[in-house]
Parts: structure tokens; sequence; C-alpha cells
């Protein structure tokens, strides 16, 4: 007998048993896309690798540790394909959705707001809440300047943890600033960090000069007070970008949304300018983020389009799910009629009717 080929590893089969939570949530999200006037958009599950190298971050852990690369001169036996292209399984959605926007100019026209659904992949260590293969839902406001459309993105989150019946979760923002803002941050960090360059770890030290915004991020427990003490990007926004971030936050209490101020909030991704904000639950144990996202007005330029304002999130199913289990929330597969039946003509009978 052959042996058994099994799934690889972190990348995990959903089965019918646990359909019927993922149907609800994605019911619940496309009713609310549309309430709110975003449209479909699906780009491919593979793209070239320098596409997240410029849009992500060169020095950032899923480029440098996570991304599912694969080189095409190394598998093609036909001339036309061995050009040494480097492509890449999508580690996230938003950098294709912006080069697809670049490439086919769909804000010809004007602004847009998208939302897409799929796979992901990152090469991390398979835990509860993270895998390898994992499903996404994110939605992008391409072209859109204002605030607002970053209070609307949070808000839209709000009411679907609503209709979901979650209640355990809790918002989390920070602005990070304009290019000029962080560059005078930056230079501060640098000064900090290296004056308690002892308590440094292996990564913060590498990323010292590449991006110490990033160390802010970590959750090594022996550098939290270190941490605790660095200066605050809070402390160094320009004009424009104190502005902005503090109608976001009137926007938001107008709203009747509750908010924390997390100065350390920094996100993964090199992308991000001024709003970055997690919505955060501690009912799925240590990845506790449900969803992320914020600005990002510089990424079209960085990907070859014109300078574009936008603002977008990613959301993660598997974590969602595991949130609305904790919940309590049900969700099973029911028929909507059942004909019971006796004998063989009545059989046939039954058959014609349940067509």
């Amino acid at each position: 007998m052959s042996q058994k080929i099994q799934a690889i590893r972190g990348m995990e089969d959903v089965l019918p048993d646990a359909t019927p939570l993922w149907e609800r949530l994605e019911e619940a999200c496309r009713a609310l896309f549309r309430q709110y006037g975003y449209r479909n958009i699906r780009t491919p599950v593979v793209e070239p690798t320098a596409l997240f190298v410029r849009g992500i971050g060169e020095v950032t852990d899923i480029v440098e540790k996570e991304m599912y690369t694969f080189d095409m001169s190394a598998r093609s036996s036909t001339a036309e394909d061995r050009s040494g292209e480097s492509l890449a399984l999508r580690p996230e959605a938003t950098a294709g959705i912006v080069r697809a926007a670049i490439e086919h100019s769909l804000l010809y026209n004007g602004p847009m707001r998208v939302w897409t659904m799929g796979p992901m992949f990152r090469y991390e260590r398979p835990q509860k809440g993270r895998q390898r293969q994992f499903y996404q839902f994110d939605i992008e406001a391409l072209g859109f300047e204002g605030p607002d459309v970053d209070a609307e993105q949070i808000v839209l989150l709000a009411r679907l943890w609503k209709m979901l019946g979650l209640r355990n979760v809790e918002l989390h923002l920070n602005s990070i600033g304009d290019a000029a803002d962080r560059k005078a941050h930056r230079e501060k960090l640098v000064a900090y960090f290296e004056k308690h360059a002892a308590a440094l770890d292996e990564d913060a030290r590498r990323r010292l000069r590449s991006n110490p915004l990033r160390i802010l991020d970590s959750k090594n427990p022996a550098m939290q007070e270190m941490i605790e003490g660095a200066p605050r990007i809070l402390d160094a926004l320009g004009d424009a970008a104190a502005e902005h971030f503090a109608e976001l936050k009137t926007l938001l209490e107008g709203a009747g949304l509750a908010f924390k101020v997390n100065p350390r909030l920094v996100r993964g991704l090199d992308y991000y300018n001024r709003t970055v904000f997690e919505w955060i639950t501690p009912d799925i144990g240590a990845q506790s983020t449900i969803a992320g996202g914020g600005r990002y007005d510089a990424l079209f330029e960085q990907l070859g389009g014109k300078a574009t304002p936008a603002c977008g999130y990613g959301m993660g199913i598997e974590r969602v799910v595991l949130a609305m289990q904790a919940a309590g929330v049900q969700a099973a597969f029911e028929p909507d009629a059942f004909i019971v039946h006796a004998g063989e003509r009545a059989g046939l009978m039954a058959w014609k009717l349940a067509e």
C-alpha cells in the first residue's frame, strides 16, 4: 500500500463541520462591504517578488524571513520562460491591489473602494491563529485623503463585530506621521537605542540602522522596559499629521467608539504612514490581533504610479472565527427541508420533488 500523503505543515484543511462559521463571517462581510460601497477585486496569488520588496520593505520580517519565493529560471525548459524572474506567493493583499490599480488605471475616473478575500502565505512557525497558508478579507479605499475614510473603515469593523456577536474587542490607534516626521523621530530613536545597546537583542541590533521603528514592536520581554522609555513618534508629528490624527479621534469619538492610543503601535509593513490601527481580543491567545491596517499614501509612487492617498486593512478569517467560537457564536449546516418517503414508487416521486 502506498504511503498516505498529508497536507503540508501549516496549511490546514477547513472541513465541512467548521465551514458554517466561515460562511456566516463571509456573508456578513459581503453584505457590509456592499453597504459601504466597496467593490470586489480579485488579484493573482503569485506576483513578482519585487512587488513585495518595494512595497512592504526589504528589511521587514515578511521579506527577509517569511515569503515563499521561487526562481522561474530553475523551473523552465523553454527559452521564453527562462527570464530568471523571481516570483512569490502573496504574503498580503494591499501591494497586489495597488499594482492592479496602477496597471489598469482603475482610478482614472476618480477614487475607488475595493475589497478582496483569499489565501495569503507566510513561512512562520505554525501555532493557534497563525498558519503558513491563512485567509484574509482585505479592503482598500484608493484615492481618499481625509481622516473620514480612516474612520469609516474602523467604524465598519466595529459594526461587523456587533453583527457577529463579538464584544470583547479593543481598538488600538496610533499615528506614525509623514516621512519627514519619521526621519526626525528615527534620529532620536537611533541615538536612544545606541545608549541602550547592551539591552538590544540580535533582531533589534540588526534593525538599528535599517528600520529602528520596528524595534518598538518587539515582543521580547527583556526589552520592554527599555522600549517604554524610547522617544514617541506622536511627539514628533508635524502639523499636517497631527491635525489628521486629531480629526480621526474626533470622528471616532463622535461615533461612540472607545479606543486606546498606543504609541508603540507601528505595524509590520514599511508602506504605512499616519494612521495605524489594530482590533485586538484577548479571547484567542497570543495572536490577538484580528484586524489591522492604516494609511499608505506613498505606496502608489513606490510601485511606479502617481502620488495617490489610500487607506486599508486586512482581517484574519481564522482569527475572527476563533473569536466567534470563544464568544459562543453558533452556526451549522441546515437543509431547507426533508422529504420522507416509504416504498419504491414513493422514492421516485420524492426524488423528483427534491430536485
